[in-house]
């Protein structure tokens, strides 16, 4: 089953990721015409009263529909390595005016660690995890917008459960520690973490799924931003979309963006690891 109006459909009916709305889907069902432009008609005649229907919203998935096909799940840290580079989100995943950074591909041995102080280092790649890579992209700053950084992460796992323990500490570190150092001159606060399983807070697009938010402080760039964090997990792997806010960007479109990265990722790994019909 190919990525297409299945997924859609889950990331347009309603609320994902614990509860943040998407907007402005269009149905990928139909042959181009918006959902919005089906509900009127009128006979134009003067003094006729414009006939109106309701739009019948789209069904609430009742399962995943997804079966993760154990011939499929890489074995080894090359599977592994080719498996994340097909799912990680590059510019092109969260829209038309974003760019690759430089460097735009994480070191295949970086790994970052929250330390007891509440500082990012970096660290030693658990056993659990076969592979990891982040791929950096941003929106340049132009006309009044500062620069939009974002990155996307795909973590591959020996199995199921090791990557329902990743899902687990990052909700907890959000707990542990509220305000981070991520380096220097960039920090966030304020960090609050929801967790939403399938069926949960409109999540019907992953096994699990969850939402960090905060305050952004870059100590170049003048005043805060906002900072979110979405991750998603289908089978052995997990797939997380982060963007660090900037001056000058509508919060919506940054929003959309994030959630068409991570819908795209969930997507690129059902279609790696599901049971070919």
């Amino acid at each position: 089953m190919t990525y297409g109006y299945r997924r859609v459909l889950r990331a347009c009916g309603g609320l994902l990721a614990c509860g943040m709305i998407l907007t402005g889907c269009s149905d990928a069902g139909d042959d181009g015409k918006r959902s919005g432009d089906k509900g009127s008609t009128s006979s134009g005649a003067p003094g006729t009263a414009t006939a109106q229907t309701t739009p019948t919203p789209p069904p609430t998935p009742t399962g995943l529909g997804f079966t993760a096909d154990p011939k499929r799940a890489p074995k080894n840290e090359a599977e592994a390595k080719r498996l994340a580079l097909a799912i990680v989100a590059g510019p092109e995943s969260w829209g038309a005016d974003y760019v690759k950074r430089t460097p735009h591909l994480s070191a295949d041995d970086y790994w970052p660690v929250l330390s007891a102080q509440c500082t990012w280092e970096t660290g030693a790649r658990p056993r659990t995890v076969l592979h990891s890579v982040t791929a950096y992209s941003e929106v340049p700053a132009q006309e009044g917008r500062g620069t939009l950084r974002v990155s996307a992460t795909v973590t591959v796992h020996r199995t199921e459960t090791d990557a329902d323990w990743e899902m687990a500490e990052t909700l907890e570190e959000a707990l542990r520690c509220p305000d981070q150092r991520l380096r220097d001159g960039e920090r966030i606060s304020g960090l609050m973490s929801l967790g939403s399983p399938f069926g949960v807070g409109g999540n019907f697009t992953a096994v699990d799924s969850l939402r960090e938010a905060g305050t952004y402080v870059n100590d170049a760039v003048r005043g805060e931003q906002t900072y979110s964090w979405y991750q998603s997990r289908v089978g052995q792997v997990t797939v997380a979309a982060v963007v660090k806010g900037a001056p000058g960007h509508l919060a919506k479109d940054v929003d959309n963006a994030q959630v068409q990265a991570l819908v795209a990722m969930v997507g690129r790994a059902e279609d790696e690891l599901e049971v070919q019909s």
